[in-house]
């Protein structure tokens, strides 16, 4: 939530600050934040979406949080949206391949979702419709689209 709330604009910090996974998005690429806990670590349970945006132009760049970690980050533009638990919509979400062990797909740090999943989500979020590409109500999108993507930190 730290990066959603980032000013002038968000950021997306992912898989420990790992630069590789940034560099697969594209500007236009949709990300949704999963988060389990409401504190890193933390036995406080969220299991909520928390953040959806867009990503923005522009290379991963390091940042320097101090005492020697210095993680890359990736501009995003969030948008105006509430909180989404999971749980609700654990059985219309097409990524979720097993019910018993729903999480799983999480450890992942950043996959591709398909596109209705990323409609649902955002629904759930109470995001404004029109902010989200048309495209298949099927599996995943062609990648000339923007991408759907699903992370958790």
């Amino acid at each position: 939530m730290r990066g959603r709330d980032h000013q002038p604009i968000g950021f997306m910090q992912v898989c420990h600050g790992k630069q590789a996974p940034l560099k697969r998005l594209r500007a236009g690429d949709r990300v949704v934040y999963y988060a389990p806990a409401r504190t890193m670590g933390g036995k406080d349970r969220l299991q909520s979406f928390v953040a959806i945006g867009e990503v923005q132009a522009g290379d991963p760049y390091p940042f320097d949080m101090g005492g020697g970690f210095v993680p890359y980050r990736r501009d995003v533009r969030y948008w105006a949206a509430k909180p989404a638990p999971i749980a609700p919509l654990l059985d219309r979400l097409l990524f979720i391949e097993n019910r018993q062990r729903w999480g799983y797909k999480f450890r992942f740090g950043l996959f591709e979702i398909a596109t209705t999943d990323m409609r649902l989500i955002a629904s759930a979020m109470g995001v404004q419709g029109s902010l989200l590409p048309e495209g298949p109500e099927g599996g995943q999108e062609q990648r000339a689209q923007p991408t759907s993507l699903a992370l958790f930190e």
